[in-house]
Order: structure tokens, then sequence, then C-alpha cells
């Protein structure tokens, strides 16, 4: 899969799903606003850092990198981190046949960090 490394931007959000992150302008209307698009069968997979990610989440930074060492083997269609864990949705399902796969294709080299653990079907909403 070809990849072009960003040279701006960020891992944030691209859209809210049922919630508002961040500021939003007074005046922009809720209507019309995405709350469960649909798409593809997913699988779901939640990993499990040996420390905290969540300032991780920069242009180049560990969770943007995992993200890509994902993508090597699948899509990632929504993800999210939650202090120690990431949570990940991918693309075509039965692309890692096990946790133990996706943690093998995830678990990059990057100081300070790496994924000590994975579960399929463990994907966690934020409240």
């Amino acid at each position: 899969m070809a990849y072009i490394n960003p040279v701006n931007g960020d891992s944030q959000p691209v859209f809210a799903l049922d919630t508002r992150n961040g500021p939003v302008v007074p005046s922009t209307s809720l209507a019309g606003q995405p709350v469960q698009p649909q798409g593809p069968k997913l699988d779901f997979f939640r990993a499990v850092a040996n420390t905290s990610i969540n300032g991780e989440g920069g242009v180049r930074e560990y969770v943007a990198n995992v993200i890509q060492a994902i993508q090597q083997t699948s899509v990632v269609a929504m993800y999210q981190v939650d202090g120690v864990a990431l949570s990940v949705a991918v693309f075509p399902t039965g692309a890692f046949a096990s946790a133990a796969d996706f943690l093998s294709a995830a678990n990059i080299t990057y100081t300070g960090f790496q994924l000590d653990s994975a579960t399929a079907n463990g994907f966690k909403l934020s409240a």
C-alpha cells in the first residue's frame, strides 16, 4: 500500500460522532451533522501500551505511526486513544487472523512506547 509522509496535520478526529469535542462556532447549525455514518463491516481491536499515549497524537508521533503500520495490512476506519489503550476498527474483516497478528503489525519501534497486549472485539467508546 502506498504511503505519503504527512508534513502537516495530526491524528485528531476529522468529524465528531455523537459528541462535540473542541470548539464549535455558536452560529453553526447542528442540522445535517453525521451521527452514525454507515460503512463496511469492521473488525475491532484494543491494544494496551506500556505508558500513556494521550499526548502522542501529532504528526509522526506514536499514534500516527501505529495507524500507519496497521494500514500496511488494512484500513483504519476509526480509532480512539484512552490513556494507555488504543482502540481501532479496521476493514476488511479478516485482515488480521487474530489479536496477536494485529499486535505484531501495530507494535512499532518508537522511543519509550510499545504495545504490550491486544484483544479482539475490544473497542472502547468514550463516555
